[in-house]
């Protein structure tokens, strides 16, 4: 059994300020400005991994008047999830059945 991790989906979270934008968005729904607030990032440079973040699935936005909120898709999250956790069990295997390529 081959198990592959979404890896575009990684290098997405890999970023610190996206990561702690996930995080903050775990907690509750934030706008812009409420991010800009609590990560110290410049509006602009918030606004393109907000965008990154949006591309990729991992958040969803809700207009509110001259605002958008942004909101964390968990279930994303559960899918990665699941995915390390079918990489863990087929090391497990491995590591069970002392399976070693021969040289």
């Amino acid at each position: 059994m081959m198990t592959s991790v979404d890896t575009d989906l990684i290098r997405v979270l890999a970023d610190p300020l996206r990561l702690k934008i996930v995080n903050l968005l775990a907690h509750e729904t934030l706008c812009t400005t409420h991010l800009v607030e609590e990560t110290g990032a410049r509006q602009t440079n918030l606004s393109n991994h907000l965008k990154v973040l949006r591309e990729a699935g991992v958040v969803d936005t809700e207009p509110c008047g001259r605002f958008t909120y942004y909101r964390l898709r968990p279930d994303v999250i559960t899918a990665l999830a699941g995915q390390f956790t079918e990489l863990a069990e087929t090391a497990r295997t491995t590591i069970d059945t002392d399976r070693k390529r021969a040289c």
